[in-house]
């Protein structure tokens, strides 16, 4: 299986979870998500998730200079983002249980 499609599902839940902490513009984002691991990311696939994210509503982005000079987009999120947020988390744990299950499972039967 394509790691691309695992990561799709839950990437715009991770990116919310960095904007929950407080504003942040893109590339801090992306620094974060290498950081936590995710080392095949780029902007080519942060900045469609930021632009979803912004269009159904869950992030606020604005545009201010930078300490170093040049305009960045600097995000939050908004309160439909955070129950939005809340309920990823919800989801992603029931589903991530489910899931630890079975593939326990699997690892019991490749001791035998």
């Amino acid at each position: 299986m394509d790691n691309s499609q695992l990561l799709k599902g839950i990437l715009e839940g991770c990116v919310l979870s960095i904007i929950a902490r407080g504003e942040t513009y893109g590339y801090e984002i992306l620094d974060e998500l290498q950081n936590a691991g995710f080392n095949d990311l780029g902007e080519g696939t942060l900045y469609p998730v930021l632009a979803r994210l912004d269009k159904n509503g869950d992030i606020a982005c604005r545009k201010a200079r930078s300490p170093l000079g040049p305009v960045r987009k600097y995000y939050t999120i908004t309160d439909k983002g955070k129950e939005n947020y809340k309920d990823f988390l919800e989801r992603y744990r029931s589903i991530s249980a489910c899931a630890d299950k079975l593939l326990a499972e699997d690892n019991k039967e490749e001791q035998l």
